[in-house]
């Protein structure tokens, strides 16, 4: 398996390990949701002529600029990208597994219901 197949399944297993949070495959791709809420795009399962892996998060603070400073990363398209969406490709050189996982963890804690977040918090590190 490549390099960016572990680390797509390395954010799917973290976000599906995150309280209320589960997957779904709207439109064939995948993504992890908390409640109603995308927090985590995670494409299609294979590249194609048109589809490079990437993935997606929702990022408010400064890992915001982090994430669109990976090489090929952009505002994520259909106006999320207004919203704080930044698309990764997993195929670029990446930051650490550590901040990504802070990536995915950040998303989750910006689409989160209240209680999810508490449940999170509380959980012993």
């Amino acid at each position: 398996m490549s390099a960016w197949h572990d680390t797509r399944e390395e954010l799917r297993a973290f976000a599906l390990g995150l309280p209320e949070a589960w997957e779904d495959h709207p439109w064939g791709d995948t993504v992890v949701k908390v409640g109603k809420k995308i927090f985590l795009f995670l494409g299609v399962e294979e590249p194609t002529d048109k589809w490079r892996p990437t993935f997606g998060v929702k990022l408010r603070t400064e890992a915001h600029g982090h994430a669109l400073a990976v090489e090929g990363a952009r505002p994520s398209g259909y106006g999320l990208g207004r919203a704080g969406w930044v698309t990764v490709p997993l195929e670029s050189p990446l930051p650490p597994s550590d901040v990504l996982i802070d990536w995915v963890e950040e998303s989750y804690r910006a689409v989160a219901p209240k209680r999810a977040v508490k449940e999170l918090d509380g959980r012993v590190t």
